[in-house]
């Protein structure tokens, strides 16, 4: 039998996870261009959502390009929530910013973050590189925006449509970086 005592912590419970999603969402969203010294031709502008893409079907963020071992830094602040090493990204970090999404940087020469540590646009996440399946290629960073919480308003019928919930196209942040 449930008693009110059981009712009253699990409303308790319920309250305290809407109000922490909703504390996550209303916090504003900084964004800077995460590789020191890009400019606004150092990326394709027509990359996102790319097809066909390889392994992974759709292209899912956008490449910029730049120097081995130029300064990458994070293009929010949030929490480090892994860095390390997987086979098509190489050397990686991501991050959670505000509005719950992930901010995943790839293909880096160096790792300069560790996971559960803090990060501004001021710090120093990695460096530009080649690693992963960006070997033999120019040096650039794989940058991609995802949420977590899905855009259902985002989904179409095209490839991959339904991914289109949880990926955010990158590009109209960074453009509008260098506007600010």
């Amino acid at each position: 039998m449930i008693s009110l005592k059981n009712i009253l912590q699990f409303k308790r419970i319920v309250l305290l996870i809407f109000l922490v999603l909703l504390l996550g969402l209303l916090v504003p969203q900084t964004f800077t261009m995460p590789v020191q010294k890009a400019s606004i031709h150092s990326y394709d502008q027509r990359s996102f959502w790319a097809y066909p893409w390889g392994k992974s079907v759709t292209y899912k963020g956008v490449d910029i390009f730049a120097k081995k071992g130029t300064p990458i830094h994070s293009s929010t602040y949030g929490m480090v929530l892994l860095s390390g090493q997987n086979t098509l990204g190489g050397n990686f970090v991501m991050v959670l910013g505000p509005k719950w999404r992930l901010h995943y940087y790839a293909h880096l020469d160096s790792i300069k973050a560790h996971s559960l540590s803090f990060v501004s646009t001021k710090t120093v996440i990695g460096t530009v590189g080649t690693t992963g399946n960006a070997a033999g290629k120019p040096p650039h960073l794989h940058y991609t925006m995802k949420t977590i919480l899905p855009y259902p308003w985002r989904y179409d019928k095209s490839i991959q449509g339904w991914r289109k919930m949880y990926y955010l196209n990158p590009i109209p942040y960074l453009n509008k970086s260098f506007k600010d």
